[in-house]
């Protein structure tokens, strides 16, 4: 008897932790609290939180740290930077364990965070300026939204690339000039890297794909790591078209295709229904989403009122990218793994350690 209590008490415990649809329960809580408000409370509560962000460097989001504590002294933010493939995984496990420790989450893998939603592992919480939120980027009940965006360049070393004509369209990267030259990440090991792939062979055919090759590019692990190696005074790799950033730098151009498509999306953000610090969390996640914070990023805002990077017209106008298709994208998932197979295939599996802790 005692038996078959646990095991309907087990059977109900799963209905309730994964299937949230009939309990008719998603109404947001809307912050309607000043900052300073949340501030105090988070100060209450303990002063700590915790971030799960997604990145390809360890040191990859350490500025949102030193912003974070820096505006709300006696704050301490305990931020985690991995792949995010590898922070989902984790957050997976933890609500399977139902020990949830973590109190924000930032991912470039979009396509999970309503599967979260519908298990109900996700607070409903509208910061404030949710409503400025361009409305693809928010979940209607606020269990998820756009809190930053990343958008990509075609880049090139100036100093070992002397007077070229600015590579522009996909197709500029076979030119001569780049053969031996080219660092790119390796679609094989990262979503937005295979998206990006997806795009330019969709247009142009896998006859590109067999061109570049022939240009011997190398392919490395991280989306990062082709800014590394091409900023190497003492490396002959020069140019790449698989890493972000919107301006140039002292020795580094950049350019964006006009005909091609290049990759933006908006990275998702959380916070968990069980997370231990919900206050702290919540100034957060208020404080990335403050004007204040889109405004200073180096990249599109999340925000409809506040104005795009200088130079660059608002991301809907954009020439040359879709950023709300990533998310249409990401999630189907066979498709995903069928284009996954058929690189692997053609470039082998990915090689090296993993990008955080390959010091390149």
């Amino acid at each position: 008897m005692l038996r078959s209590l646990l095991t309907v008490a087990l059977v109900a415990g799963r209905v309730w932790s994964y299937d949230q649809l009939l309990g008719f329960n998603g109404k947001l809580i809307r912050e309607t609290r000043p900052i300073e408000e949340i501030y105090k409370a988070a100060l209450a509560e303990g002063g700590r939180c915790s971030q799960w962000m997604g990145g390809d460097e360890k040191n990859d989001e350490d500025a949102i740290k030193r912003e974070f504590e820096g505006r709300w002294p006696g704050i301490t933010l305990d931020l985690t930077t991995d792949l995010s493939k590898y922070h989902a995984v984790r957050f997976d496990q933890q609500l399977a364990a139902g020990n949830v420790t973590v109190d924000s989450i930032a991912f470039q893998t979009v396509d999970r965070f309503p599967g979260w939603d519908a298990e109900g592992a996700l607070l409903h919480y509208a910061p404030n300026g949710f409503d400025m939120i361009y409305p693809p980027m928010r979940d209607v009940r606020a269990a998820f939204y756009g809190i930053l965006t990343v958008g990509w360049s075609g880049k090139w070393n100036t100093d070992k690339l002397p007077g070229i004509a600015p590579p522009v369209e996909f197709q500029d990267w076979l030119r001569p000039e780049f053969k031996d030259k080219l660092v790119l990440t390796t679609p094989v090991d990262d979503d937005a890297v295979l998206y990006a792939f997806d795009l330019i062979m969709q247009q142009y055919g896998k006859e590109w794909f067999e061109k570049l090759l022939a240009q011997n590019p190398r392919w490395v692990r991280g989306t990062r790591t082709p800014d590394t190696v091409m900023s190497d005074p003492k490396a002959q790799w020069a140019a790449s078209f698989t890493s972000d950033g919107l301006f140039p730098t002292k020795n580094i151009n950049v350019s964006h295709p006009v005909q091609g498509s290049f990759v933006t999306w908006f990275q998702l953000a959380a916070i968990p229904k069980d997370a231990p610090h919900p206050e702290c969390a919540k100034l957060l996640h208020n404080y990335m989403l403050s004007k204040e914070w889109q405004s200073t990023r180096g990249s599109w805002p999340v925000r409809r009122d506040v104005d795009p990077p200088a130079g660059y017209p608002g991301i809907f106008e954009m020439p040359g990218t879709n950023i709300t298709y990533f998310r249409e994208w990401m999630a189907d998932r066979a498709r995903l793994e069928r284009l996954r197979l058929w690189f692997e295939d053609k470039l082998g599996t990915p090689q090296g350690l993993s990008p955080l802790i390959d010091d390149l």
